[in-house]
């Protein structure tokens, strides 16, 4: 695409639905962070994955909060193991993990070969139609988003590992179905690990949220002007913002010492 036939509004609504995404992923990839368990957010992603194929090709003709409900339960149900991995299994918990991400992805290529439309289905799991969302996906994302947010920034939720998981559950199986799975473990991990030498909590959720931010436009710039696949190249495009911001958030900090 060349300038002068780029129309602006062609973004507005991924861009909000990015925006969206954000809001949450970048404080609950902190705490993921802070965990140590990096691999629990593609896991629960590809389980609500899973549930959504389970629901489509096993549930036949299905409403829409039919299918938000089977992906929902397979994700809470997948995180409560998670939970209970975490407890009696510590030790190896990010190597279970593991396992159960090749199994909730094995086992929905299974499923998905039962369906007329595996590939359009597996493609749009994992890929994301980002530049599709349409208003009532924002709107229903939105009004699960706000209560579990504000449950996050006013209780002690990051104390308990239960509401973290059952919060973090929820908000992944939304995502997935807005976003794409690759998309949600980017937008998760990327923006955590470029801010993660800032010591102010404060400053560093800030810069998470501008560096996703501009991962997020570059990337959906570069689909519109030059026809990249939406989700892949905003995957691209968040790594290298996040670089350049940990490149320039090491030198501010290389900066204040020798000062």
């Amino acid at each position: 695409m060349i300038w002068d036939q780029f129309d602006l509004t062609l973004i507005v609504p991924a861009l909000l639905a990015g925006a969206l995404v954000l809001s949450t992923h970048v404080p609950l990839g902190q705490e993921v962070l802070k965990r140590g368990i990096i691999f629990i957010d593609i896991a629960i992603a590809q389980i609500a994955a899973l549930g959504v194929i389970a629901a489509t090709v096993l549930g036949g003709e299905l409403a829409s909060w039919q299918i938000q409900f089977c992906a929902g339960l397979s994700a809470v149900l997948g995180a409560g193991f998670i939970h209970y991995l975490e407890q009696y299994h510590a030790k190896d918990l990010e190597a279970l993990i593991g396992v159960l991400f090749v199994l909730a992805a094995s086992g929905g290529l299974i499923l998905a070969s039962y369906a007329a439309n595996s590939d359009e289905l597996l493609h749009e799991l994992l890929v994301g139609q980002i530049l599709w969302v349409n208003t009532e996906q924002l709107l229903w994302v939105t009004a699960l988003y706000a209560p579990l947010l504000l449950l996050w920034f006013t209780s002690r939720t990051k104390r308990s590992p239960l509401l973290f998981y059952l919060i973090f559950s929820l908000i992944v199986t939304a995502s997935v179905q807005l976003i794409g799975v690759y998309l949600v473990f980017a937008s998760l991990i990327l923006p955590a690990l470029a801010t993660q030498t800032i010591k102010n909590p404060k400053k560093r959720l800030f810069y998470a949220y501008i560096t996703g931010l501009t991962g997020f436009i570059l990337g959906l710039l570069s689909s519109v002007m030059f026809d990249f696949p939406t989700g892949a190249i905003t995957v691209w495009m968040l790594l290298l913002s996040c670089l350049f911001a940990r490149l320039l958030f090491a030198r501010a900090i290389t900066k204040t010492l020798v000062k």
